[in-house]
Protein backbone atom coordinates (compact mmCIF):
# COMPACT_ATOMS: atom_id res chain seq x y z
CA UNK A 1 0.00 0.00 0.00
CA UNK A 2 1.73 3.50 -0.86
CA UNK A 3 2.22 6.37 1.65
CA UNK A 4 -0.47 8.40 0.12
CA UNK A 5 -2.84 5.38 0.37
CA UNK A 6 -2.30 4.91 4.20
CA UNK A 7 -2.63 8.78 5.05
CA UNK A 8 -5.83 8.71 3.05
CA UNK A 9 -7.30 6.04 5.60
CA UNK A 10 -6.32 8.20 8.54
CA UNK A 11 -7.71 10.98 7.43
CA UNK A 12 -11.15 9.41 6.77
CA UNK A 13 -11.22 7.46 10.31
CA UNK A 14 -10.18 10.72 12.45
CA UNK A 15 -13.55 11.99 13.00
CA UNK A 16 -15.29 8.26 13.75
CA UNK A 17 -12.75 8.61 16.17
CA UNK A 18 -13.53 12.02 17.51
CA UNK A 19 -17.11 11.11 17.64
CA UNK A 20 -16.49 7.93 19.70
CA UNK A 21 -13.87 9.94 22.01
CA UNK A 22 -16.82 12.18 22.42
CA UNK A 23 -19.37 9.24 22.79
CA UNK A 24 -17.15 8.00 25.64
CA UNK A 25 -17.17 11.42 27.46
CA UNK A 26 -20.74 12.31 27.65
CA UNK A 27 -21.12 8.86 29.34
CA UNK A 28 -18.66 9.22 31.67
CA UNK A 29 -19.99 12.91 32.71
CA UNK A 30 -23.60 10.87 33.22
CA UNK A 31 -22.14 8.07 34.70
CA UNK A 32 -20.58 10.66 37.11
CA UNK A 33 -23.70 12.97 37.45
CA UNK A 34 -25.90 10.21 39.09
CA UNK A 35 -23.50 8.55 41.37
CA UNK A 36 -23.43 12.23 42.60
CA UNK A 37 -27.20 12.58 42.97
CA UNK A 38 -27.42 9.15 44.59
CA UNK A 39 -25.03 10.16 47.40
CA UNK A 40 -26.73 13.48 47.99
CA UNK A 41 -29.60 11.29 48.66
CA UNK A 42 -28.08 9.18 51.00
CA UNK A 43 -26.66 11.82 52.72
CA UNK A 44 -29.95 13.35 52.77
CA UNK A 45 -31.63 10.26 53.98
CA UNK A 46 -28.90 9.99 56.51
CA UNK A 47 -29.64 13.89 57.87
CA UNK A 48 -33.16 12.87 58.24
CA UNK A 49 -32.94 9.97 60.33
CA UNK A 50 -30.43 11.60 62.59
CA UNK A 51 -33.43 14.88 63.26
CA UNK A 52 -36.12 12.44 63.43
CA UNK A 53 -34.73 9.49 66.12
CA UNK A 54 -36.14 6.31 66.22
CA UNK A 55 -39.54 6.11 64.85
CA UNK A 56 -42.26 3.54 65.57
CA UNK A 57 -44.61 2.46 62.70
CA UNK A 58 -48.41 3.01 63.53
CA UNK A 59 -49.78 -0.36 64.19
CA UNK A 60 -52.94 -1.30 61.78
CA UNK A 61 -56.49 -0.55 63.26
CA UNK A 62 -58.11 -3.24 61.68
CA UNK A 63 -61.45 -1.20 61.52
CA UNK A 64 -63.66 -1.82 58.50
CA UNK A 65 -64.61 1.35 56.51
CA UNK A 66 -67.80 1.02 55.47
CA UNK A 67 -69.58 3.04 52.95
CA UNK A 68 -72.18 5.78 54.05
CA UNK A 69 -75.57 4.88 53.08
CA UNK A 70 -77.22 8.03 51.02
CA UNK A 71 -80.45 9.13 51.99
CA UNK A 72 -83.81 8.16 49.85
CA UNK A 73 -84.35 11.28 47.67
CA UNK A 74 -87.47 12.64 48.18
CA UNK A 75 -89.98 13.61 45.02
CA UNK A 76 -90.42 16.80 45.98
CA UNK A 77 -91.08 18.04 42.53
CA UNK A 78 -93.69 15.69 41.82
CA UNK A 79 -95.17 16.12 44.96
CA UNK A 80 -95.73 20.09 44.26
CA UNK A 81 -96.94 18.73 40.79
CA UNK A 82 -99.65 16.64 42.41
CA UNK A 83 -100.59 19.50 44.78
CA UNK A 84 -101.16 21.89 41.98
CA UNK A 85 -103.19 19.08 40.19
CA UNK A 86 -105.09 18.55 43.06
CA UNK A 87 -105.90 22.30 43.23
CA UNK A 88 -106.61 23.15 39.89
CA UNK A 89 -109.02 20.18 39.87
CA UNK A 90 -111.32 20.81 42.36
CA UNK A 91 -114.02 23.81 41.06
CA UNK A 92 -116.33 25.98 43.23
CA UNK A 93 -118.69 26.18 39.94
CA UNK A 94 -119.32 22.86 38.85
CA UNK A 95 -123.33 22.35 40.05
CA UNK A 96 -124.37 19.23 42.18
CA UNK A 97 -127.64 19.52 42.78
CA UNK A 98 -128.77 16.77 40.19
CA UNK A 99 -125.73 14.41 41.66
CA UNK A 100 -127.51 14.30 44.83
CA UNK A 101 -130.01 11.93 46.59
CA UNK A 102 -132.36 14.63 47.98
CA UNK A 103 -132.75 12.75 51.13
CA UNK A 104 -132.63 14.10 55.04
CA UNK A 105 -128.81 14.73 54.54
CA UNK A 106 -128.41 15.26 50.63
CA UNK A 107 -126.17 12.32 50.61
CA UNK A 108 -124.26 11.45 47.14
CA UNK A 109 -123.35 8.19 45.51
CA UNK A 110 -121.88 7.89 42.11
CA UNK A 111 -123.62 5.95 39.20
CA UNK A 112 -123.20 2.47 39.83
CA UNK A 113 -123.52 2.41 43.86
CA UNK A 114 -126.22 0.80 45.18
CA UNK A 115 -128.78 2.95 47.25
CA UNK A 116 -128.07 0.42 50.27
CA UNK A 117 -124.18 1.37 50.37
CA UNK A 118 -125.47 4.84 51.04
CA UNK A 119 -127.79 3.08 53.77
CA UNK A 120 -124.65 0.66 55.55
CA UNK A 121 -122.44 4.14 54.62
CA UNK A 122 -125.33 6.29 57.33
CA UNK A 123 -125.75 3.38 59.80
CA UNK A 124 -121.76 2.93 60.42
CA UNK A 125 -121.28 -0.43 58.62
CA UNK A 126 -117.49 0.67 57.50
CA UNK A 127 -115.23 1.49 60.69
CA UNK A 128 -113.80 5.17 60.45
CA UNK A 129 -110.33 5.06 59.31
CA UNK A 130 -109.06 8.88 59.63
CA UNK A 131 -110.50 12.17 59.64
CA UNK A 132 -109.80 15.75 58.41
CA UNK A 133 -110.51 18.81 60.42
CA UNK A 134 -111.11 22.48 58.18
CA UNK A 135 -111.87 24.41 61.17
CA UNK A 136 -110.48 27.52 60.56
CA UNK A 137 -109.16 27.43 56.81
CA UNK A 138 -109.97 29.59 54.39
CA UNK A 139 -111.30 28.19 51.26
CA UNK A 140 -107.92 27.55 48.67
CA UNK A 141 -106.17 25.79 51.85
CA UNK A 142 -108.94 23.65 52.62
CA UNK A 143 -109.64 22.73 49.25
CA UNK A 144 -105.89 21.81 48.77
CA UNK A 145 -106.22 19.56 52.28
CA UNK A 146 -109.05 18.05 51.61
CA UNK A 147 -107.58 17.00 47.91
CA UNK A 148 -104.11 15.29 49.63
CA UNK A 149 -106.43 13.89 52.16
CA UNK A 150 -108.44 12.23 49.99
CA UNK A 151 -105.84 10.97 47.56
CA UNK A 152 -103.59 10.21 50.37
CA UNK A 153 -106.20 7.60 51.95
CA UNK A 154 -107.11 6.18 48.77
CA UNK A 155 -103.50 5.51 48.15
CA UNK A 156 -103.02 4.12 51.71
CA UNK A 157 -105.93 2.13 51.02
CA UNK A 158 -108.49 4.06 53.44
CA UNK A 159 -112.28 3.11 53.11
CA UNK A 160 -114.24 4.78 55.11
CA UNK A 161 -112.92 8.56 56.20
CA UNK A 162 -114.61 12.04 58.25
CA UNK A 163 -114.54 14.95 56.60
CA UNK A 164 -115.26 18.03 59.40
CA UNK A 165 -116.04 21.24 58.01
CA UNK A 166 -118.30 22.81 60.69
CA UNK A 167 -121.50 23.79 60.75
CA UNK A 168 -120.89 27.69 60.27
CA UNK A 169 -121.42 28.95 63.62
CA UNK A 170 -118.23 30.92 63.89
CA UNK A 171 -118.86 32.25 60.13
CA UNK A 172 -120.17 35.34 59.24
CA UNK A 173 -124.22 35.05 59.53
CA UNK A 174 -123.64 31.95 61.16
CA UNK A 175 -123.40 30.46 57.51
CA UNK A 176 -121.45 27.15 56.65
CA UNK A 177 -119.23 28.09 54.19
CA UNK A 178 -117.83 25.52 53.56
CA UNK A 179 -120.43 23.01 54.03
CA UNK A 180 -121.49 23.03 50.25
CA UNK A 181 -117.80 23.65 48.90
CA UNK A 182 -117.10 20.74 50.51
CA UNK A 183 -120.18 17.90 48.80
CA UNK A 184 -118.63 19.81 45.61
CA UNK A 185 -114.67 19.24 45.42
CA UNK A 186 -115.84 15.55 47.13
CA UNK A 187 -118.20 14.92 44.40
CA UNK A 188 -114.96 15.71 41.58
CA UNK A 189 -112.55 13.18 43.34
CA UNK A 190 -112.65 9.65 41.59
CA UNK A 191 -111.77 8.30 44.51
CA UNK A 192 -115.17 9.07 46.34
CA UNK A 193 -117.52 6.30 46.02
CA UNK A 194 -120.48 8.04 48.23
CA UNK A 195 -121.05 10.61 50.66
CA UNK A 196 -123.62 11.35 53.77
CA UNK A 197 -124.02 13.34 56.39
CA UNK A 198 -122.35 11.85 59.49
CA UNK A 199 -124.69 10.62 62.79
CA UNK A 200 -125.34 13.11 65.31
CA UNK A 201 -122.68 11.42 67.81
CA UNK A 202 -120.29 11.93 64.46
CA UNK A 203 -120.68 15.68 64.00
CA UNK A 204 -123.90 16.02 63.06
CA UNK A 205 -124.75 18.19 59.89
CA UNK A 206 -120.82 19.63 60.44
CA UNK A 207 -119.36 16.78 59.02
CA UNK A 208 -119.22 13.71 56.38
CA UNK A 209 -118.78 10.20 56.03
CA UNK A 210 -117.13 8.93 53.06
CA UNK A 211 -116.74 6.27 51.25
CA UNK A 212 -113.62 5.12 49.02
CA UNK A 213 -112.91 3.31 46.27
CA UNK A 214 -111.25 -0.33 47.88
Amino acid sequence: MSKARATHRLADLRPLARELAARRLAAELEHERRAAAARLAEQEQRAFALAVGAVTPLRQPGRAVHARAQPTPEPRQREADERAVLLQALSDEIDIDTLLDTDESLSFRRDGIAIEVVRKLRRGHWALQAQLDLHGLRRDAAREALGLFIHDSARRGLRCVRVIHGKGHGSPGHEPVLKGRVRRWLVQKSEVLAFVQARASDGGAGALMVLLAG
